[in-house]
């Protein structure tokens, strides 16, 4: 069974078919580097980082750019309001997404480009419309004519005749509200005090929308596989992407469209602009959330296209989902493997066929970790009956490895569990391991106690004592 996505394009589940051989190349939209991203946007990233990792093993090559938008009305009032340049302003933001993208264990694409370093790029997209008859000027600024692209709205479902006019017919601003969407503006024009680059279509810079069409079509070429955001970028960024792409070459622009719901708090979506929001930095240093459950969290609680609501409980439960399979795999690796052979490699081979069947029918990691669960279940009794044979606990490492391939939180936890540790917390698990030797239950109790206090939860297995972060 191939891979299958729900295309936004066609409404239905289509098959990911690469127009080169088995080379798949995909976009993902990046984030406006204005600020620091927020766990509503990580969603989105985070599902796009299951998506390329099982595409990582489904085909044999993967090309993989997101972009960073690095010039918007935002910045540039920032940068003004901070008297700093562009770069100055953007680069801090940068960084810091690259420090969460880390955090959360998010592979990184091949390919980051900026907005600012294509504006050649634009400029000779917007003189190919132009050329075409998709544009026209005023005021020194470049709108496209969304009138001479009779398929405006196949992928949002918005007819043109329906769109609210913005001032005189055009939208200049590069955040407007739904339905408020006219022609938009390609290149904007600027004084000679104000950022912006001196080219050939004059003095100015580029609208939001022209930035991701030159983008991927420099590195993914004119017509490429595989498009990825959230549901808010439907409308206008995506549409108005294909309005320039094929505007400019005559060709389906890309193949299958995929979307990510919103995460929610309270029911409403998590958003910078309704101030109810959470940073991935201010979780993980100031709320102390192990990067490890909010991973789980927005990857395999809720199926991509499901909003996702996030709260305490959620956290909790997926804490608790991150403990069991990590729990699992720790067994798996120092289990006494000196039995006989009983049906294990059979089980894990059927179960790694079912999740990947499960995977392959619309990324349905949520549904697929429950295949893993249950197979978990029945493998700790197996493990409680009797030894396994060395070959099954072959099996089961690579089983659980390829899992996790996809899931991506075992090395997060082996990262919570390796750093952090003071050293009066290591003394007081030293002592705690010494004092269960000597049969010592009461001084066990006692220092366990010690350890809830700084934080530190303690669980004892056959292979010895275990700790994890509360």
């Amino acid at each position: 069974m191939p891979l299958t996505l729900y295309n936004t394009l066609t409404r239905r589940l289509d098959p990911v078919q690469p127009l080169d051989d088995d080379h798949l190349r995909m976009y993902t939209c990046g984030p406006t580097v204005y600020a620091r991203a927020h766990i509503g946007n990580f969603r989105t990233f985070v599902f796009e980082d299951v998506l390329r990792r099982w595409c990582d093993r489904t085909f044999g090559k993967v090309t993989h750019v997101m972009n960073l938008t690095d010039v918007d009305d935002k910045i540039i009032r920032n940068a003004v309001a901070h008297h700093a340049a562009l770069q100055e302003e953007t680069s801090p933001w940068i960084a810091g997404f690259f420090e969460d993208l880390d955090a959360l264990g998010i592979r990184r694409a091949h390919h980051y480009p900026r907005a600012t370093e294509y504006i050649s790029e634009m400029v000779s997209l917007i003189k190919s419309l132009r050329e075409r008859g998709h544009t026209y000027d005023r005021d020194g600024s470049i709108y496209y004519r969304i009138d001479t692209f009779p398929s405006y709205g196949k992928l949002s479902g918005m007819r043109r005749e329906g769109l609210i006019d913005g001032a005189s017919g055009r939208v200049d601003a590069d955040e407007y509200s739904k339905d408020d969407a006219r022609d938009f503006a390609l290149w904007k024009a600027v004084g000679p005090d104000e950022i912006g680059w001196d080219t050939e279509l004059g003095r100015g810079r580029p609208g939001w929308h022209i930035e991701c069409s030159a983008m991927s079509s420099a590195l993914l070429g004119p017509q490429f596989d595989l498009h990825c955001g959230g549901i808010d970028n439907i409308f206008p960024h995506h549409e108005n992407e294909i309005a320039q792409s094929e505007g400019a070459s005559g060709k389906q622009f890309v193949s299958v469209w995929c979307h990510s719901a919103h995460l929610q708090i309270e029911g409403e979506k998590m958003a910078k602009s309704l101030g109810n929001f959470f940073t991935v930095h201010d979780l993980i240093s100031e709320v102390h959330v192990q990067p490890s459950a909010i991973r789980y969290l927005l990857a395999a609680t809720a199926h991509y296209r499901k909003t996702l609501s996030y709260s305490q409980d959620a956290l909790a439960n997926a804490r608790e989902a991150v403990e069991r399979w990590s729990t699992f795999a720790a067994r798996c690796r120092t289990m006494d493997a000196t039995g006989t052979p009983r049906d294990v490699i059979d089980r894990c081979s059927a179960s790694w066929k079912a999740f990947a069947k499960t995977m392959d029918d619309d990324l349905n990691l949520p549904e697929a970790m429950g295949i893993v669960f249950r197979e978990v279940r029945e493998l700790n009794k197996y493990a409680d009956a009797a030894p396994f044979a060395p070959e099954e606990q072959a099996a089961l490492l690579q089983w659980v490895g390829d899992v996790d391939d996809i899931l991506g939180v075992l090395p997060l936890v082996e990262r919570e569990q390796g750093a952090g540790l003071t050293a009066d917390e290591q003394k007081l698990l030293d002592e705690r391991a010494a004092a269960r030797a000597s049969r010592q239950w009461s001084e066990s109790d006692s220092l366990r106690t010690q350890l809830e206090a700084v934080g530190i939860l303690v669980e004892d297995t056959p292979q010895g004592q275990r700790w994890r972060r509360a």
